[in-house]
């Protein structure tokens, strides 16, 4: 399920890309964004209105897909550790010194 849901992003990648390239541009780069802001926030100039919609819902529809492919993947399972034969080793009590001289 994880590979087709990759697939369908790469797809609806390939199709904002497309959206994207297609649409006409705003205005002479960064000099354009500077000189009016507030005409430029949402939508692009002189684009159809269908250009600009698929745009926003290609864009949609990878997050979408994005966020609900998180729930198909696996948890890594417990890498088991090989278990040993040989019993633990019996630690050895400190044995208590005697005075010197007796």
């Amino acid at each position: 399920m994880v590979a087709f849901l990759t697939i369908v992003i790469i797809l609806a990648c390939i199709a904002l890309a497309f959206f994207v390239l297609v649409q006409n541009p705003k205005g002479g780069g960064l000099t354009g964004t500077f000189g009016s802001i507030g005409s430029q926030v949402m939508g692009v100039k002189q684009s159809t209105d269908a250009m600009e919609k698929g745009t926003w819902v290609t864009m949609a529809i990878i997050a979408a897909i994005s966020i609900f492919s998180v729930s198909f993947y696996d948890t890594p399972k417990e890498v088991k550790q090989p278990q040993q034969n040989s019993a633990p080793a019996k630690q050895q009590q400190p044995q208590q010194q005697q005075p010197a001289g007796k």
